[in-house]
C-alpha cells in the first residue's frame, strides 16, 4: 500500500518493516581530502545570465567598458532572478548569445581580462541590522542555491511570517559520487559556517538548526560537531550514504519526518533548506561585500591526469580548468557539469563555470556510454528504490497513451529526476528521461488548459458587458 505525496505514508508508521528509499552508489570521493587550490586568472571569461533558476539577467554595462572584481554587470531581471557581478578585472569585448549545454541560446558577457584583479570600490563590508536588511543583503549578493539547484536564495528568506518556520535545514549531504567542493566548505570554511549561523539565528530566529550529512564524510563530520558543541540551537544529523539524501525533499524528511506535499514548498512545513556552501558564501560576503564571483569545483573522472578540488573564477571557460589539472589521460568521451546521476553532457569545453557549477567530470567510453535497453521486466525496482515511490513505468506508458490525466493522477510532478530509476533498471531503459518527456508533456497540456480557461473567462465578461 502507498500514499504517494500524501502527509501521511504508510511506511512511516511500518518503518521496521521498510528499507529506506534510495540506493548506494559508488562514491568516486577521490578529493575529499584535497584542500582546494586557487587557479591562475584566465585570459577571458563568459558570465551567462542564466546562472540561476528564473528570469535571465539583464546586462548593465556596454561593449568597450572597463570592469573590475565584484562590480554588478548585470541586474535581476525579476522577482526571482540574479544580479551577476564580474569574476575579474578587464574589458567587455562582446555581448552576444551563446549556446548552452541544453541547446539552447543564453545572452552572455564577455570579459578579457586584464591580469590585475582590481576590485571594485563597491566591495566593503555590508551593513545589516534587521532582518529586511539581511534579506536585502542577500539578494545583492548574487547568491543563488550552489548545491547545483541555483534558486536564488534571497527569495528562500523572503518569508511573510517568520513564525511559520522553526527550523533551518543545513544540506551538506553531497551524495553525488566524485563530488566534494561541498565537504571541503564544511572542513576548510568552518568560521563562515559558522557567522553563517550567528546570522540565521539572528534574523530568522529559528529554533532549530540541523546540518544533514552523509556518515561518509567523516571529517566534515568532526568539523561540524566543532559548530554543534558550541551552540545547543545545532545538531549535527549523520545520515546514511544513500542517494539521492541530499535531495531536497528526502533530506527533509530524514532529518525531521516531515513530508513536503505535492506543489508545496518547505516553508509550508516550517523547514527552510540551504545548501552549506550557500550559508558560508552569505556569511563571506555579510563580512566582506565581495559577492559571488568564484566557485571551488570539484575536477575529476577517468579522464583527468591530476583530479582535485580547484577555485575558479566564475566564466573560466572548462577547458582552461582541465587545462589546469594537466589535461586529459585520454581523449573523453562525455564531459560534464555536475556528477554522474544528475549532471549535464556538454557539447563544448567552450562553456564556462558558472555559479551553478559544483564539479566538472571528464568520462571514459567504459564509464559513460549508455547500455542498449530491452523490453520492461516488470521487475518494480524502480519503484522500490523511487525515493518518493513514484512509477516510472506508468509514467512511460501515460507519456506513450499521450494521456495527461494519468499523468497527473500519476504525480508525476512529484519526480525529482535524481536518476535512480535508470540506476537500478535491469532492462537499462531511460526512464529518468521518459519522465523529463512527460512533465513536458504535462506542462504543455496545463498551459493549454490555462489558456482555453481564460478565453472561456474573457468570452463570459464580454457577453456580461453585452447582456448590461
Amino acid at each position: 500500500e502507498r500514499l504517494v505525496g500524501s502527509e501521511m505514508c504508510i511506511r512511516d508508521r511500518f518503518m521496521p518493516l521498510f528499507k529506506l528509499p534510495g540506493i548506494h552508489v559508488p562514491h568516486h570521493k577521490n578529493t575529499d581530502e584535497m584542500k582546494a587550490v586557487r587557479m591562475p586568472i584566465p585570459k577571458e571569461v563568459i558570465l551567462q545570465m542564466n546562472m540561476h533558476i528564473g528570469a535571465f539577467a539583464k546586462p548593465i554595462v556596454n561593449v568597450g567598458d572597463h570592469v573590475l572584481v565584484g562590480q554588478k554587470i548585470a541586474e535581476a531581471g525579476g522577482y526571482i532572478s540574479a544580479p551577476v557581478h564580474s569574476s575579474v578585472s578587464g574589458v567587455v569585448k562582446k555581448i552576444e548569445n551563446v549556446l548552452e549545454s541544453d541547446g539552447t541560446y543564453v545572452p552572455a558577457i564577455f570579459i578579457e581580462t586584464d591580469g590585475l584583479q582590481e576590485i571594485s570600490k563597491d566591495v566593503k563590508k555590508v551593513e545589516v541590522n534587521s532582518y529586511e536588511s539581511f534579506v536585502e543583503a542577500v539578494k545583492n549578493s548574487g547568491i543563488v542555491g550552489l548545491g547545483g539547484a541555483g534558486f536564488p536564495t534571497y527569495v528562500k528568506f523572503s518569508i511573510k511570517d517568520l513564525s511559520m518556520v522553526d527550523t533551518v535545514i543545513i544540506n551538506g549531504a553531497e551524495c553525488e559520487p566524485y563530488i566534494t567542493s561541498d565537504t571541503r566548505t564544511m572542513i576548510d570554511n568552518l568560521s563562515d559556517l559558522e557567522e553563517g549561523i550567528k546570522l540565521i539565528e539572528k534574523y530568522l530566529k529559528v529554533k532549530h538548526i540541523i546540518f544533514g550529512i552523509e556518515n561518509n564524510k567523516k571529517a566534515a563530520i568532526q568539523s561540524l560537531n566543532k559548530l554543534a558543541g558550541q551552540d545547543e540551537k545545532v545538531e549535527i544529523k549523520v545520515l546514511p550514504a544513500l542517494y539521492p539524501q541530499g535531495g531536497e525533499k528526502v533530506l527533509i524528511y530524514n532529518t525531521t519526518k516531515r513530508v513536503v506535499p505535492e506543489g508545496k514548498l518547505p516553508l509550508d512545513v516550517g523547514v527552510v533548506i540551504i545548501n552549506v556552501t550557500t550559508l558560508a558564501w552569505i556569511a563571506r560576503y555579510i563580512q566582506t561585500g565581495m559577492p559571488l564571483v568564484e566557485k571551488v569545483v570539484t575536477v575529476d573522472g577517468s579522464c583527468v591526469k591530476k583530479p582535485q578540488n580547484v577555485i575558479v573564477p566564475i566564466g573560466t571557460k572548462i577547458k582552461d580548468v582541465f587545462a589546469f589539472c594537466e589535461g586529459f589521460k585520454e581523449s573523453p568521451f562525455k564531459v560534464m557539469y555536475g556528477g554522474p546521476m544528475m549532471g549535464i553532457a556538454l557539447p563544448s569545453l567552450d562553456l564556462p563555470i558558472t555559479k551553478r557549477t559544483n564539479a566538472i567530470l571528464a568520462l571514459n567510453e567504459k564509464e559513460a556510454r549508455l547500455p542498449e535497453a530491452s523490453n520492461c521486466i516488470r521487475c518494480g525496482r524502480c519503484i522500490n528504490h523511487c525515493p518518493l515511490h513514484l512509477d516510472p513505468p506508468a509514467f512511460a506508458k501515460a507519456l506513450e497513451l499521450n494521456n495527461p490525466e494519468e499523468l497527473v493522477n500519476l504525480k508525476i510532478n512529484l519526480c525529482m529526476e535524481c536518476g535512480v530509476c535508470s540506476y537500478v533498471c535491469p532492462a537499462k531503459r531511460p526512464l529518468v528521461q521518459n519522465n523529463r518527456l512527460a512533465k513536458a508533456e504535462l506542462k504543455k497540456y496545463l498551459n493549454v488548459l490555462a489558456s482555453k480557461k481564460k478565453k472561456e473567462e474573457e468570452k463570459q465578461n464580454e457577453l456580461s458587458l453585452i447582456h448590461i
